[in-house]
């Protein structure tokens, strides 16, 4: 990796704080807010300059199309002694169950819910996944995830506000943003079509079922 500016380090260590606090990193505009640039526009231009050095990829078409590539920083002599691109080292894959359509009132786990299992790179997400599971429709567009993708999930029973989360409201299953003001607990959506799911754990049947710790498009 090619040495970073001080601006770039500091996007860069954004991006990974993003990641760690909901799974996702952040938009353009999120950025640029976070930063005081006048536009998402800033970001990007300094986005692309961290993904030529080699510290990021951008997948385009994607809000929160980023991911980080190996280490953030390395010192001087690493940098003299490494070329700016390594070949990555052949990964130790993981295997991971997919989840599609869940039945109601069973375990999201149950045998009968698995269509397929994947050996995946663990380093591709920001915490060790437990699950993928087939996403289904558009609500969480403006995240980035699209209907057909497979989600990874962790499996948790908390989560911290802004957070992706699996959760089971009924006999329903979504995914969504987890928001909680004293009791009542909120389930945003990410795309303006699509309403807020508001929960009373005192009335309504409502579980975690997991945290969204990455994201792989559906191969067809």
């Amino acid at each position: 990796m090619l040495k970073l500016t001080a601006r770039q380090e500091q996007i860069l260590n954004l991006i990974k704080e993003a990641i760690d606090n909901t799974g996702f990193p952040p938009t353009r505009a999120e950025i640029a807010q976070e930063l005081g640039f006048r536009s998402a526009n800033a970001a990007e231009e300094h986005l692309q300059a961290l993904a030529r050095k080699g510290a990021i990829e951008i997948s385009p078409g994607t809000s929160r199309g980023i991911r980080l590539v190996g280490q953030s920083v390395e010192s001087k002599a690493t940098a003299a002694a490494v070329p700016a691109f390594v070949p990555p080292i052949p990964p130790n894959l993981m295997s991971l169950p997919l989840v599609g359509r869940v039945a109601a009132g069973s375990p999201i786990l149950a045998q009968e819910h698995v269509e397929a299992t994947y050996s995946v790179d663990p380093a591709m997400f920001s915490s060790k996944p437990d699950f993928l599971l087939k996403v289904k429709g558009w609500s969480m567009r403006d995240a980035g995830i699209c209907d057909g993708d497979f989600l990874a999930v962790k499996k948790v029973d908390s989560a911290k506000n802004g957070q992706i989360v699996v959760a089971r409201i009924g006999d329903e299953v979504t995914v969504k943003r987890y928001r909680k003001t004293g009791s009542t607990i909120e389930l945003l959506p990410e795309n303006p079509d699509f309403s807020v799911i508001t929960v009373d754990p005192q009335a309504d049947e409502f579980a975690l079922e997991g945290l969204a710790v990455g994201l792989l498009r559906s191969w067809h």
